[in-house]
């Protein structure tokens, strides 16, 4: 066993892991992060995406001592005292799912591009998740979610009220 020390959603954790662990598994089976999803455990879907010291990493291609001395982020910990995080309210207001199974994963992807590049492009967009599959939505109402978390006005005609990342903070 190895003992690790990771931050994740703001609490302190000291465990004991396997070094073959992964950080997914130890999300979600360790801290009972479930929002995490395991998907394809080839880091081929990114429905595990999470934020590492604010970037966003497939959590299924990451050992959890590789976590160790970082701030991990999870789809859990976007809200603030239940108010969803702007990037969450968003998808939610832009019907950017259907079944759900990618949103906690595009979802953060989403938050990582939004601290790289407050108005992106669609073709910027794109290339943001471009990591990330959803097999539902057709990517339409992702990129609409997208361009209104950003206050793009790019978005729909009620953009201009969508909440903007920079009120929020990043997810660090």
């Amino acid at each position: 066993m190895t003992r690790i020390s990771v931050t994740v959603d703001g609490v302190a954790y000291d465990d004991d892991v396997e070094p073959r662990l992964l950080l997914v598994h130890y999300l979600r089976e360790q801290l009972g992060k479930v929002g995490t999803v395991v998907g394809c455990d080839t880091s081929n879907c990114g429905a595990c995406t999470v934020l590492v010291d604010g970037k966003s990493v497939k959590s299924c291609s990451v050992l959890a001592v590789q976590a160790d001395e970082t701030k991990v982020t999870t789809i859990e910990g976007l809200s603030t005292d239940g108010d969803l995080h702007p990037v969450q309210r968003a998808f939610h207001e832009n019907h950017a799912l259907q079944c759900g199974y990618c949103t906690p994963g595009m979802i953060m992807a989403t938050v990582d591009l939004l601290a790289e590049n407050s108005d992106p492009s669609v073709e910027e967009i794109k290339d943001g998740i471009e990591g990330n599959l959803c097999r539902c939505t057709g990517y339409q109402n992702i990129i609409k979610a997208v361009q209104a978390a950003a206050g793009s006005s790019s978005a729909s005609s009620d953009s201009a009220s969508a909440p903007s990342l920079t009120t929020a903070g990043g997810a660090q």
